[in-house]
C-alpha cells in the first residue's frame, strides 16, 4: 500500500476585533466606575472579545484572579491578559497576549526546489465606502482608514473604524472612530444621530449622555484631550 503524502498544509490567519480595558489603580474605584457605565449600557460587551491589560497596575497571582471573576460576573469576558509578569499566571487564568497585530492567511510548504520570490502585493486601501445601509446585528470592522456610509446604520447594528466615520444616512447603532488608539483627529459624522453609542479613541458616550437637542439632526463629534465633544452640523 502506498502513502500519499501532501507537499503543503494551509493555515488560515483570521483576526478579531478586540477591547482592550486598562484598569487603574484603585482597582476596587475602577470596578465601581465600570459599573456605573454598564448600567448605562449593559449590552456594551455583550459576545465581545476582551483583552485586559494590567500594565497599569500591580496585582498578585490572586488578585488578578479575583479580577478577571469579577469581570465575567459583570458578564465580561476575557480572552487574554498583557503587561502581566509570566510568574503570575496559572490554569486559571486567560493566556498572556503581546499586542494584536493583523492576521493573514498562511501557507506551511513542503520545500521542493528553490524558493519562489512572492509577488508584489497591492497597498492596502485607506477607506470603505459602503453603497447599501447597514443592517441590525451587523459589525463592520475596517482598522486601516476611514469608512463612508451611504445609507443609515440601524439599531443593534456597529461601525469599527481605524479612521473617521462618515454616515450620510441616520445613525441608530454604534460607532466607534480611532479604533487603534492612535489617532486623536478621528471624527464621526453623520446627518442624523439617534446612535446607542460613539466612541473615539476609546472614550465613548451612551445613548443617555447625548444631549436631548442634538438628536434628529446633523451631528460631528471629535475627541478633545480625554473627552469625547458633540455638536450640531448645521
Amino acid at each position: 500500500m502506498s502513502t500519499i503524502t501532501k507537499n503543503s498544509m494551509r493555515l488560515i490567519g483570521r483576526s478579531y476585533m478586540a477591547f482592550a480595558l486598562t484598569p487603574e489603580a484603585p482597582v476596587a474605584d475602577w470596578l465601581a466606575d465600570l459599573d456605573v457605565r454598564l448600567a448605562r449600557a449593559p449590552e456594551f460587551f455583550a459576545d465581545r472579545a476582551v483583552v485586559l491589560d494590567l500594565t497599569s497596575v500591580r496585582l498578585s497571582r490572586a488578585g488578578i484572579e479575583h479580577l478577571v471573576a469579577g469581570l465575567l460576573e459583570r458578564k465580561v469576558r476575557v480572552m487574554g491578559l498583557e503587561g502581566v509578569d509570566p510568574s503570575k499566571l496559572g490554569p486559571s487564568l486567560p493566556p498572556l497576549l503581546h499586542g494584536g497585530r493583523a492576521a493573514a492567511a498562511a501557507e506551511i510548504v513542503k520545500k521542493t526546489g528553490p524558493a519562489e520570490k512572492p509577488a508584489p502585493s497591492s497597498p492596502r486601501p485607506t477607506s470603505l465606502l459602503l453603497n447599501e445601509p447597514v443592517r441590525s446585528g451587523q459589525s463592520i470592522v475596517f482598522p486601516e482608514g476611514d469608512i463612508s456610509v451611504l445609507g443609515s446604520v440601524a439599531s443593534g447594528a456597529e461601525i469599527v473604524a481605524g479612521g473617521s466615520i462618515h454616515i450620510y444616512g441616520t445613525l441608530r447603532g454604534r460607532a466607534m472612530a480611532g479604533s487603534l488608539g492612535n489617532n486623536p483627529d478621528a471624527r464621526i459624522f453623520c446627518q442624523k444621530i439617534e446612535a446607542e453609542l460613539l466612541a473615539i479613541g476609546g472614550y465613548y458616550r451612551t445613548a443617555d449622555e447625548i444631549d436631548d437637542t442634538l438628536r434628529g439632526g446633523a451631528m460631528q463629534a471629535w475627541l478633545d484631550g480625554t473627552e469625547l465633544k458633540i455638536t450640531a452640523l448645521q
